[in-house]
């Protein structure tokens, strides 16, 4: 190679480089509007929605599930079979199913309603199974022994059984376990002739705060007494020097048709069912006589009870002026409510018959005013036939007729309807028996009143069926003048 072409060459590589340093120079003072400088890492987008998977199962080959989710903000959606549900707002969601009809066949989902949790970038999961078995019941003997059992229940989130004993004990049941000593005994108080004793009780809405309880009893003098109680230093014994009567009612005529029902409401407010007074027919008219409180449906507020003025009037009772009526008065025309009870914004009353009928009753329960047609109706029936103006009466949504020899029945006892959860396909129902058959019966009522799938569940005798109980978890339970509490379960499978 020549010393001039070799000369050509470094000449070259010298002005390249001279232009690589020139760019390296520009690019190090940001000349040119070239590169914005040193960057960090790319910060993440945030997630702030998670998605929900609902699997159905057991269904059969071309029947659709019938499900629903509802959660914040008014999100609803509709499946019918399993999905994933994407881009969900974090909250509380809840998945309910309804039965599914196809063929000759009804499909019940368990569970009926769950509530499941979404949260931020995650994924909750819910199932349903249906079943095409129909449901079978049964019952389990929970505790036996008992003196002469009259009611059942639980404070909220309380998984002791409160039971009474007609005589005046009050019993606490423990993982089927009797305690030895009872939460109270008023037995010195409590007259116990024909059908009295004690008979109810209900906790104050209030109850984990302040301790108090209700009870209906009939005292010595036949008076039908409601008395608030308090539970002592130690939660499993009430306090025998709390009481404070808040009403009583006189029944001096008669052995019988005491009612026995004291209840809260969904408004907060004491509702107590009393009998006619006693005797066949209501001798002494009370039911119909508004300026006696027997043979009613009476609605106190003893919010602020005290021993100056044990009760207060609600301010939308039906007859507050107390001119018309009692202003205690709530409901008129009933001739023994044995048993009532609040579902849903609904009262379902049930009512002894005289010698042909008994009957159930279901009303709004902010429905004051009404007259159930005692002594003029026994159920749908005319009992006077001479003088049977049914203006102004409500009738029964359900009755039924004893027939030859009390075959189908003699003396209704009035339920709940089911809310638990171990039974979900028994929801919305109403169950009821009868003190002389012992059999357990239920029906649905819809929105508008209509009676629907009445059923007849085909238990064995249990023996005379006095009352129900219905604990904390909302299952419900049979008890029966032998001293047995019996549990209402799902029967084995056969």
């Amino acid at each position: 190679m020549g010393a001039s072409m070799l000369t050509g060459h470094l000449r070259g590589l010298l002005r390249l480089l001279t232009a690589l340093v020139i760019a390296m120079a520009l690019n190090a003072c940001g000349g040119g509007g070239g590169s914005p400088g040193t960057t960090g890492p790319v910060a993440p987008v945030p997630i702030t929605t998670g998605t929900l998977s609902v699997t159905t199962a057991g269904l059969p080959a071309g029947a659709s599930a019938a499900v629903r989710i509802t959660g914040p903000d008014n999100y609803q959606l509709g499946l019918t079979g399993s999905q994933t549900v994407e881009g969900l707002a974090p909250g509380s969601y809840t998945v309910t199913a309804a039965p599914v009809t196809t063929g000759d066949a009804t499909y019940q989902p368990a569970p009926a309603s769950q509530t499941v949790t979404v949260a931020a970038g995650n994924n909750a999961s819910a199932s349903v199974a249906y079943s095409g078995g129909a449901l079978a019941l049964a019952t389990t003997v929970v505790v036996s022994g008992l003196d002469s059992p009259s009611w059942l229940a639980s404070p909220p989130g309380d998984t002791r059984l409160f039971i009474l004993e007609r005589r005046g004990r009050i019993r606490i049941v423990e993982n089927g376990v009797v305690r030895g000593a009872p939460f109270l005994d008023i037995i010195p108080r409590v007259g116990f002739e024909g059908e009295g004793g004690l008979l109810s009780l209900a906790f104050d809405p209030q109850f984990a705060r302040n301790g108090y309880f209700y009870l209906y009893y009939i005292d010595l003098q036949r008076n039908i007494t409601i008395e608030r109680f308090s539970v002592g230093q130690n939660p499993m014994l009430a306090d025998p020097t709390s009481g404070l009567v808040i009403l009583k009612v006189p029944h001096p005529d008669f052995l019988n048709h005491f009612g026995g029902q004291v209840v809260f409401g969904p408004d907060g407010y004491l509702y107590l069912g009393t009998g006619d007074g006693g005797g066949a027919g209501d001798p002494q008219g009370n039911a119909r006589n508004p300026q006696s409180l027997l043979g009613k449906l009476l609605r106190l507020d003893v919010a602020r009870a005290t021993i100056a003025q044990p009760y207060a009037i609600p301010a939308d009772n039906p007859y507050r002026d107390g001119l018309a009526a009692r202003p205690e008065i709530w409901a008129s025309g009933v001739r023994n409510p044995w048993r009532f009870s609040f579902d849903d914004g609904r009262l379902y009353l049930s009512d002894v018959g005289q010698d042909e009928r008994e009957e159930v009753n279901i009303a709004g329960a902010g429905q004051g005013g009404l007259n159930y047609g005692w002594n003029v109706m026994e159920g749908i029936a005319c009992y006077q036939a001479g003088s049977c103006d049914r203006n102004g009466l409500t009738l029964p949504v359900y009755d039924y007729a004893h027939g030859t020899d009390d075959v189908n029945g003699c003396s209704i006892t009035g339920g709940f309807v089911y809310r638990g959860r171990a039974l979900p396909e028994l929801a919305g129902r109403y169950l009821f028996s009868d003190f002389c058959r012992g059999w357990l019966k239920s029906f649905y009522a819809s929105s508008g009143g209509a009676i629907a799938e009445q059923r007849d569940w085909n238990l064995p005798n249990i023996g005379r069926v006095v009352s129900f109980g219905q604990d904390a978890e909302g299952e419900l339970y049979m008890i029966t003048t032998s001293g047995s509490i019996h549990k209402i379960v799902r029967a084995a499978a056969q």
